[in-house]
């Protein structure tokens, strides 16, 4: 599958090195290069794009300002040398965080985590339409129901999926598990737990009650995690 891309950076020693990585990765296939997000906003009009790799810091208006101004904006790796602001490119939903100077390495592992979430938004929405999935538990297979999972939490190289029933001990890795889990019904609220939005009983500190249970929020996603939950459903004075 090929991701079609565009830069958008006012650097042009930076915009030089993200072209030459994209050459070398088979995948990408470069549609545009932009020294300005104004220009950027015509070209993507007329040559829509699958992602952005796509600087803070620019003229007119930031990257950032720019993600916000699209209906539908691509998905976007940010490329940019200040760390302060990853929360507000995350709340975006942004695909990743690299900070220059950006090694190859993890320019890749940002490209293969992009490819591997539009493949995910691909898949046909009949694929879980049906409410439920199955997993390989003790000597069986075993069916989970969207409504009736509470959170999941990751175990070393396991999941446990917790129900009101009981819980279910799985050998899959946690990403695989939160890629399946439709985003409108859970949430990653740490880097080992993702709750059902809909079985969240109480807020309290820094931590989410699930019946008795308490969920740890982590520090870096609680004001995404709290927008989110809050969003529409928080009725005040």
């Amino acid at each position: 599958m090929t991701l079609r891309c565009m830069i958008i950076d006012d650097e042009p020693l930076a915009r030089k090195g993200l072209q030459e990585y994209c050459a070398d990765v088979d995948f990408l296939e470069l549609a545009a290069v932009c020294d300005s997000p104004v220009k950027a906003i015509a070209l993507l009009q007329a040559q829509p794009v699958h992602l952005l790799f796509l600087d803070i810091q620019m003229p007119r208006i930031n990257g950032l300002q720019l993600l916000r101004s699209l209906p539908q904006p691509p998905l976007a790796i940010l490329t940019t040398a200040y760390p302060e602001y990853a929360l507000q490119g995350f709340e975006l939903d942004v695909i990743d965080y690299l900070l220059k100077p950006i090694a190859f390495e993890r320019f890749l592992k940002a490209a293969l985590k992009a490819r591997s979430y539009f493949e995910l938004l691909q898949r046909p929405a009949a694929a879980n339409a049906e409410g439920y999935f199955f997993i390989k538990c003790d000597s069986g297979l075993e069916r989970i129901c969207f409504d009736d999972l509470l959170y999941a939490a990751a175990l070393q190289n396991y999941v446990v999926l917790h129900t009101a029933q009981r819980k279910y001990i799985t050998y899959l890795t946690f990403k695989a598990v939160e890629d399946y889990l439709p985003a409108q019904q859970f949430l990653r609220v740490h880097k080992s737990y993702i709750v059902a939005l809909s079985k969240i009983d109480r807020i309290t500190g820094n931590d989410i009650m699930i019946g008795s249970q308490h969920i740890p929020v982590s520090r870096h996603l609680k004001d995404a995690v709290m927008e989110r939950i809050l969003k529409d459903k928080y009725l005040k004075r």
